[in-house]
């Protein structure tokens, strides 16, 4: 007798059915985070195809320096504060059944045989993460379990302005339902190209790229 498809397999077919497969479509967990911050930079980095040219921006730069300079310098150091027994470094992961692609700073291998996402991250920890790092985290657990197939149940951030400070994060169920819903609502903005609302903090349009040809 055939078991019902769980609810992580059902995103999947939703993904599947959403996404052309004439040709590999991927998103990055960059984009991810844009369309965290609002919904209508997909239509436009996507559908209309303008760029955003984020390589100019300030924490942008800084923050591609820290990852690169990260690499180098912490190539043997192991946290074994967090039973970490083993790490890779600057890892390049893709998933064609999640259509999502990504490098992750540091995968490491816990001591109870899991492994977790490791991202830096030029800012300072004020108490709370927000959701974007916190979804960037989740996709880059759904990423490492797809492709080394171990459990994903944590990950963690190094908040480089905080003297490094870091941050366990705790995945759930849940979280990486939601992660799959919010590929979804991407790909259908991407594959069906409507304009969607635009986002409810009005003080996120002030400094926006796209405030000038975005409709109010």
């Amino acid at each position: 007798m055939k078991s019902e498809p769980n609810s992580f397999e059902i995103h999947l077919d939703k993904l599947d059915d959403l996404v052309s497969m004439t040709e590999p479509v991927f998103i990055t967990p960059s984009e991810v985070i844009e369309y965290i911050f609002c919904p209508r930079f997909i239509y436009f980095m996507d559908c209309l195809d303008i760029p955003q040219h984020e390589e100019n921006r300030y924490k942008v730069i800084k923050g591609r320096e820290i990852h690169e300079n990260k690499s180098q310098i912490n190539k043997d150091y192991l946290r074994k504060k967090i039973g970490c027994v083993d790490k890779e470094i600057n890892v390049f992961l893709a998933s064609p059944h999640l259509h999502l692609r990504g490098i992750i700073d540091e995968v490491l291998l816990l001591s109870d045989g899991t492994l977790a996402p490791l991202d830096y991250k030029f800012a300072e920890f004020n108490d709370y993460v927000f959701k974007t790092h916190f979804i960037q985290s989740v996709l880059y657990g759904l990423l490492i379990r797809e492709n080394y197939q171990k459990d994903v149940n944590k990950g963690y951030i190094c908040y480089v302005r905080s003297n490094n400070y870091l941050k366990e994060l705790k995945f759930s169920k849940d979280d990486f339902q939601k992660a799959m819903e919010i590929l979804e609502n991407i790909f259908e903005i991407i594959q069906k190209s409507y304009f969607p609302p635009k986002t409810k903090s009005s003080n996120r349009c002030v400094d926006c790229c796209y405030k000038n040809i975005c409709i109010k």
